[in-house]
């Protein structure tokens, strides 16, 4: 609603603001903020329009603010404070002319010689992007080696709890290898239970990741979600874990004598 601030009343540093849509329904609520006053610091401004409204992000609100001329700011809050000025060009294109336009302003702003280096510092979108990923391929790394770590502790968990599992069942091995079952046959029935175990904790282990990403969806701002080639991505590890660890007591099992096997208790 209204009308931006007209670069006459940014130059004679008028007392007048566009506020955002928060601000307007807590002071005014139903009533025209337009042509109303408000004060900020002391100051009495005349409000000239309301911006629309943005909503909020990641839990904090963008329609808290007021927009005032620099001149205005600077008197109530002093020269020497940290100012950031944000530059929109018209397309994406522009992005490369428009950061030199506003080098070159800020440079003849702050009265610096052609030889003398910037003093003020230029971000861009990309720029916060790449800071980003910077940071999330770190965390990405870290959690690469946790879960790699994870995988080893529980391959060697299931590769104990076979090897238990082939000493308590050494009379019923020794037994069917004596009925004529082959080596491999042995080999595959271990196999076949080191996997059903490893698949079977992949399964909880991804069911509890899905309402743990479910839960952060629902009771925070952060966007969490599971993907279908994730779940499959993440049992098939586990079943790959259960293979290779349960490798070793299969072939233990396999190599047993069905005599020795038989005599034990």
């Amino acid at each position: 609603m209204g009308r931006l601030i007209s670069p006459t009343e940014i130059s004679a540093n008028r007392p007048v603001t566009v506020i955002g849509w928060d601000i307007a329904d807590k002071l005014f609520g139903p009533i025209d903020p337009i042509d109303k006053t408000l004060s900020m610091n002391g100051v009495h401004y005349r409000v000239v329009g309301v911006h629309k409204k943005k909503g909020s992000s990641f839990g904090s609100s963008q329609d808290n603010f007021a927009i005032i001329s620099i001149g205005n700011f600077m008197k109530m809050f002093g020269s020497r404070r940290s100012l950031e000025l944000l530059v929109k060009p018209r397309t994406p294109d522009l992005i490369k002319a428009a950061m030199d336009d506003a080098t070159v302003a800020m440079r003849v702003e702050r009265r610096l010689r052609p030889k003398d280096p910037d003093n003020f510092g230029m971000f861009t979108s990309e720029t916060l992007l790449g800071i980003y990923h910077a940071a999330t391929n770190g965390i990405f790394a870290v959690l690469i080696g946790v879960v790699a770590l994870s995988l080893v502790v529980g391959g060697i968990v299931i590769m104990n709890i076979m090897l238990m599992v082939v000493s308590e069942r050494t009379r019923e091995i020794g037994l069917r290898k004596a009925l004529g079952a082959r080596r491999r046959d042995i080999v595959w029935q271990i196999l076949t239970e080191s996997v059903t175990l490893s698949t079977l904790g992949g399964v909880v282990g991804t069911f509890f990741g899905f309402m743990l990403a479910l839960a952060i969806s629902k009771l925070s701002p952060l966007p969490a979600s599971v993907q279908v080639w994730s779940v499959a991505a993440g049992i098939g590890v586990t079943a790959v874990v259960g293979l290779f660890f349960g490798l070793y007591p299969a072939m233990r099992a396999a190599r047993l004598d069905p005599i020795e096997a038989l005599r034990r208790e």
